[in-house]
């Protein structure tokens, strides 16, 4: 009872999760309509190439066009054709040399042990790639017959390049995939992120709640903020190849090809991920060893609270700004301008607090000092001279 109890509660999540999913794809663009039109497209390719290999051309081998077809239905169009290209030549050298030798041994059993390891060998060819393992998937396909023959093994070559350049196809030209959506989600993503945790620094410090466990928290968000800067560097490098060989990205008015903006706002983010870990870093030190390190005053906790609100204000509409969609208006450009100019003002006026606040506390000295290279940091990194 226990075990059909907690299968009816995984099938209820499970088909409640895809049930969500299916709405998001119906109602707007996104991922999960990105994977259903893929989908669509692989059954179509298949079917494609089984209609003509199979129902119209009645091949012998028809089976090989839909199969290769739905393999080379891929996540870019750049990758289908030189995945397609990899596989056609791993499957005709796997198909060629078992040929040979069967007809040269013609016993099955022998064949398979001469031809089996060099085809394994040859799939960690580099040039082959991943599709390497197709050079013994071909092998098998021939000494898996009743009759080998250069005409059968022909016949299979031929319907392989039939599937790839249906598979090829269908993807190209039937809504090929384009990622620059999900990258500038990636990286506005990142931006925000970095404002909330420096927001929420900001008030822990304003108000006196930055203890050990709060800073805690905020350097462990600091630090998955890296990783999110990492999936936004993965995102780029879909989107460049999502756009090599896509007419759609191309022609859209909407897709503007991930270029140089991309990669200045990427380092820029990275080297916000880096420093506002070593803010949290420091807040988390300081706090956790107030013994050694005296707790900051309210002379620099509230310059140094309404930088980071500058701060976080200023990469919030930085991101708002650099990543917002073609024909969304560029929102916020004035708005960033004048965060920028506050952002000067407020590490200005921490540098003059710092010397007053810990004039005769050595220590206390220390900590600020490194509150303050950090926030020196942040500014230079976001606002460049």
């Amino acid at each position: 009872m226990e075990w059909t109890g907690w299968a009816a509660g995984a099938v209820r999540r499970h088909s409640g999760a895809a049930v969500r999913a299916a709405r998001r794809a119906w109602r707007e663009p996104g991922r999960e309509r990105d994977l259903m039109a893929q989908a669509g497209k692989a059954a179509l390719a298949a079917w494609v190439a089984w209609a003509v290999a199979g129902w119209w051309l009645q091949a012998p081998m028809a089976f090989v066009a839909p199969w290769v077809a739905v393999v080379l239905v891929e996540s870019t169009v750049y990758r289908s054709i030189a995945h397609g290209l990899q596989q056609l030549a791993a499957i005709a050298v796997g198909t060629v040399l078992a040929t040979a030798v069967g007809l040269v041994l013609d016993s099955t059993l022998v064949t398979m042990a001469v031809v089996l390891p060099a085809v394994l060998l040859l799939a960690q060819w580099q040039r082959l790639g991943s599709q390497g393992i197709y050079a013994a998937t071909g092998a098998l396909f021939v000494l898996t017959n009743a009759h080998v023959s250069l005409a059968t093994s022909g016949a299979r070559i031929a319907e392989a390049v039939f599937g790839a350049v249906v598979g090829v196809a269908v993807n190209a030209l039937v809504r090929p995939p384009v990622y620059l959506r999900d990258t500038r989600a990636a990286l506005r993503d990142a931006a925000q992120e970095a404002q909330e945790i420096l927001d929420a620094v900001a008030e822990g410090l304003a108000h006196g709640e930055g203890g050990s466990s709060a800073a805690g928290d905020w350097h462990e968000r600091a630090l998955r903020l890296g990783r999110l800067v990492d999936q936004a560097r993965s995102a780029i490098g879909w989107s460049r190849e999502s756009m090599r060989g896509n007419h759609r990205g191309r022609r859209s008015g909407t897709v503007s090809p991930p270029g140089q903006a991309y990669d200045d706002a990427l380092a820029v983010l990275d080297q916000v991920a880096v420093h506002t870990a070593g803010v949290t870093r420091t807040v988390l030190e300081t706090v956790s060893h107030d013994d050694r390190a005296p707790l900051p005053g309210r002379r620099i906790t509230g310059p140094y609270a309404d930088f980071l609100r500058h701060t976080a204000r200023a990469i919030g509409l930085y991101g708002r700004t650099r990543f917002a969609e073609a024909g969304s208006g560029q929102p916020a450009h004035g708005g960033l301008r004048e965060a920028v100019q506050e952002l000067r003002r407020s590490l200005d006026e921490l540098h003059r607090a710092l010397p007053g606040a810990v004039a005769d506390e050595p220590d206390a000295l220390a900590t600020q000092g490194a509150l303050l290279a950090q926030a020196r940091r942040l500014a230079d990194q976001l606002v460049p001279d």
